[in-house]
């Protein structure tokens, strides 16, 4: 049975397996994919090389959130990872932008299988197993090979979108890739052929990677401060109101949405801002729950977790301005009662991120 305790400490301290196969993946193709996707999304994809990769926005005229993506830029194609059902729906958005440029887009979300190894040890485990190990740089990106685990069947196994060349067991071709620290740890992205996705798990799992499940995931990306899609960053939210720096270039040419927030950086500011809240007691607020200052509502929670770290519930929410700075004391309704709460800044201020 699941322990998200466990899982927890398995990757604040050693390294766990977070199974995204349920994310999706667009590959880019034609001449002009560079140019096009620089115009489009909000970070700086025209001077990414080969091995190299960001995270990025579409946004739309407002500014406002359409989606967060995963760019991974390779010799002869440009792979965009999605959010959970969000595949179809970025394709069809950037296809309404294409007119005459050489840039071909296919959804190839079948053909892949996702896997994040996180934690400290998320490095070397994976420089042990497949021979290879991404630089530091979010989003750089090598091939590998990975030694499947004893017993493993040896088929040929296949090679899709220039993750490596073809090998045949007990290794499987992989494209190993940087994380950003979603979960407040070192992060390597393992991409495989969808048809090698199991043997992959299983070869991660015996090589000391703990599987985690969706209620650890949530504690660890939350004590981290980092915005889930939709969940806390979506199609009603600025994105100067979240945590922003690593999304978006100050120094490209136009993208959609880079109007308003060129103008929010230079002339104004937005109303409400992406906060930390810590609650008292032990009960967990749902997502919607109202965050009061007096009688006044001040923000909604967006997500919340209980945190293995601080021994307490934590959320994350977008608050007024006006209430945003931490210490600050609110309450959150949590069924019929209100919850004595505090505002944190973020990251949390966890007892294993103060040790750092």
């Amino acid at each position: 049975m699941a322990d998200p305790a466990l899982e927890h400490a398995a990757v604040r301290t050693g390294v766990g397996l977070i199974d995204r196969r349920d994310h999706g993946i667009l590959e880019v193709t034609g001449k002009d994919r560079a140019k096009f996707l620089h115009a489009m999304l909000s970070n700086d994809i025209a001077s990414l090389t080969p091995g190299q990769g960001c995270a990025a926005t579409l946004l739309d005229v407002h500014g406002k959130v359409q989606v967060l993506l995963r760019v991974l830029v390779l010799d002869d194609r440009i792979l965009i990872v999605t959010p959970p059902d969000f595949a179809t729906r970025t394709n069809e958005a950037l296809d309404t932008y294409l007119f005459s440029e050489k840039a071909y887009f296919s959804d190839v979300t079948d053909d892949y299988a996702l896997f994040v190894l996180a934690g400290p040890e998320a490095p070397a485990l994976v420089e042990r197993v497949a021979g290879a190990v991404p630089d530091a740089r979010a989003w750089s990106h090598v091939a590998g090979a990975l030694a499947l685990a004893e017993g493993a069947d040896s088929l040929p196994h296949a090679s899709v979108g220039g993750l490596g060349g073809p090998s045949r067991a007990p290794h499987v071709p992989v494209r190993l890739a940087r994380g950003s620290g979603e979960t407040g740890e070192a992060e390597i992205w393992v991409v495989t052929a969808r048809a090698d996705g199991d043997a992959v798990a299983e070869a991660l799992r015996a090589a000391g990677a703990t599987p985690v499940g969706h209620a650890a995931l949530e504690a660890l990306r939350i004590e981290a401060g980092t915005p889930a899609f939709p969940e806390d960053v979506g199609p009603n939210v600025l994105l100067p109101e979240v945590p922003f720096t690593d999304l978006v270039s100050q120094t490209k040419g136009c993208y959609i949405g880079q109007e308003v927030i060129v103008r929010i950086r230079d002339r104004g500011h937005v109303n409400r801002l992406l906060r930390g809240v810590v609650l008292e007691g032990d009960r967990v607020p749902e997502a919607g729950a109202a965050i009061v200052a007096g009688d006044a509502e001040v923000g909604k929670v967006s997500s919340a977790a209980w945190s293995h770290a601080l021994k307490r519930p934590i959320a994350l929410a977008l608050i007024r301005r006006q209430h945003a700075d931490a210490g600050t004391a609110v309450g959150v309704r949590v069924g019929d009662a209100v919850v004595s709460a505090s505002i944190s800044d973020l990251p949390f201020a966890t007892p294993i991120a103060r040790s750092r």
